[in-house]
């Protein structure tokens, strides 16, 4: 569909009162509209969920800057324009990946007020000032959008006035309008409905502009990993199992080996490297992890400072390999709505798919493991983590948000929010056998330098910057303050 060349609603306004006051060839200038003259944008949409029904509607977008001035994306927005199944149905909006990070993106839903037979809601998108801006020519690339109802019933998209379920490659769309501070600059709204003012778009932890303070006499764990083996007293005393024998998750038949979780270096230099060997089979495979005895973490901030490694440190390399620092709850039944889990896995050879490098962000409501059905959300950014990096992911009561080096690149909302208290785990495992079938055995590394959670706070990666050093400074390697629940 091609697109009609439009002069934004506040600029026809304006030029009608000029032509009225009789002002038009008099020599005043009259005030820029909130678009500037020089600003074009375009929308392009593709759909990855094409049927007439769905568990969720997918809406891609990208925006492209069709203009001759470089355009701020705060203040930017776009709507698609939806008929939702009833009055009484609401929504979810969630950002599987984005180009410029799904931090920087907010989604939002607004009621028109003038409904038409194909829509009486919308999907805003927005940016934060984190998503920076686009010079003339550029595009913000993808962002995989979705949406769903809340009580996770299939939805209806046939009706909907912005879905096409033939538009699978991106093209210009112009049932998706676009809005620069208000103005509408791109494409044309349901009859009626001109976009006039956007809808408060819920806080985005990437563009706050206070620091909240942090409670010194919050309960808190911190652990320098100062042991001298997997078998060391210590740390079962300080409230870690060691896993050992066989079992999920992974290849059947691979071996859970703590001999292979050591630990290098005393004090504030010591690091924890977790080894997974394997030969190809299941027999010759041995993997490792480490978690909490304790479910006691729930709500307020967690983080690790963890290494990741692409290559093997000899032998052939490929093994789907999974390399983590995660935060659960057990599954007691299919699809058990007090089951919960928070992941950052980087798989850096691929799996599930996946052909190289990537790093998910998963927030888990619950799931039922056969036939498999999974209520989930994710991030991912598909590139090479190899080398040291800060994790962090925090939970309150409206968002989990994960951070990578000091950069947003998840957040999460209900329903996938934890109900009860959680393990911290770390655990480096083989997916399956089909990355690399030789017979040559080759061992993968992941090292944690640290753990720490603070409960009930929600702290930034400065603020966690400045624990650690703090601990480290007084020789604390280890404390734990968080109660039992």
């Amino acid at each position: 569909m091609s697109a009609r060349l439009r002069i934004p609603a506040s600029a026809r306004a304006a030029l009608a009162a000029a032509t009225a006051a009789g002002l038009i060839g008099t020599g005043l200038v009259l005030a820029e509209p909130a678009a500037a003259a020089g600003d074009a944008l375009t929308a392009q949409y593709r759909t990855s969920a094409s049927g007439a029904t769905a568990d969720q509607s997918e809406p891609w977008l990208q925006l492209t800057n069709t203009g001759t001035t470089t355009v701020a994306l705060n203040g930017t927005t776009l709507r698609y324009y939806f008929k939702s199944d009833g009055p009484s149905v609401s929504y979810r909006f969630a950002c599987s990946w984005a180009v410029k990070g799904c931090g920087n993106i907010t989604g939002t839903f607004g009621t028109l007020a003038n409904p038409t037979a194909t829509a009486d809601r919308y999907l805003e998108i927005g940016f934060t000032a984190g998503a920076g801006s686009l010079a003339p020519g550029q595009s913000t690339g993808d962002m995989q959008l979705r949406f769903y109802r809340s009580d996770w019933q299939t939805l209806t998209q046939s009706d909907d006035y912005s879905f096409s379920g033939t538009q699978t490659s991106y093209a210009n769309w112009t049932k998706v309008t676009v809005q620069k501070n208000g103005a509408l600059i791109w494409g044309t709204a349901p009859a009626g409905n001109d976009p006039t003012s956007s809808p408060s778009p819920s806080p985005s932890p990437s563009g706050s502009t206070s620091t909240p303070p942090v409670d010194p006499n919050a309960p808190a764990l911190f652990d320098d990993f100062a042991y001298g083996s997997s078998s060391d007293a210590a740390i079962q005393q300080h409230g870690w199992t060691v896993k050992s024998g066989q079992g999920g998750p992974g290849v059947p038949g691979a071996t859970w080996s703590p001999q292979d979780i050591t630990f290098v270096g005393t004090g504030s230099a010591a690091v924890m490297n977790m080894r997974l060997t394997t030969d190809g089979t299941a027999a010759g495979t041995r993997e490792t992890e480490i978690q909490t005895t304790a479910r006691k973490f729930k709500n307020g901030t967690y983080a690790a400072r963890v290494k990741f490694n692409d290559t093997p440190t000899g032998g052939p390399d490929g093994d789907h390999v999974n390399q983590t620092f995660f935060t659960f709850t057990p599954l007691n039944a299919p699809m058990d709505p007090n089951y919960s889990e928070q992941d950052f896995e980087y798989l850096p050879n691929g799996g599930w798919g996946e052909q190289g490098n990537i790093m998910y962000e998963t927030s888990w409501e619950t799931y039922n493991p056969d036939p498999w059905n999974a209520v989930n959300a994710h991030g991912e950014q598909r590139q090479s983590y190899d080398g040291w990096h800060d994790l962090l992911l925090t939970v309150d009561n409206s968002a989990i948000t994960y951070w990578i080096d000091g950069q947003v690149v998840a957040t999460h909302g209900e329903p996938y929010l934890p109900e009860t208290p959680q393990w911290i785990d770390f655990n480096h495992w083989l997916i399956d056998l089909n990355g690399q079938t030789s017979s040559t055995s080759r061992s993968y590394n992941e090292q944690v330098d640290w753990v720490y959670f603070v409960k009930d706070q929600v702290l930034t990666p400065a603020q966690v910057a400045s624990k650690v050093t703090g601990y480290r400074s007084a020789g604390t390697t280890f404390t734990d303050t968080v109660p039992g629940s």
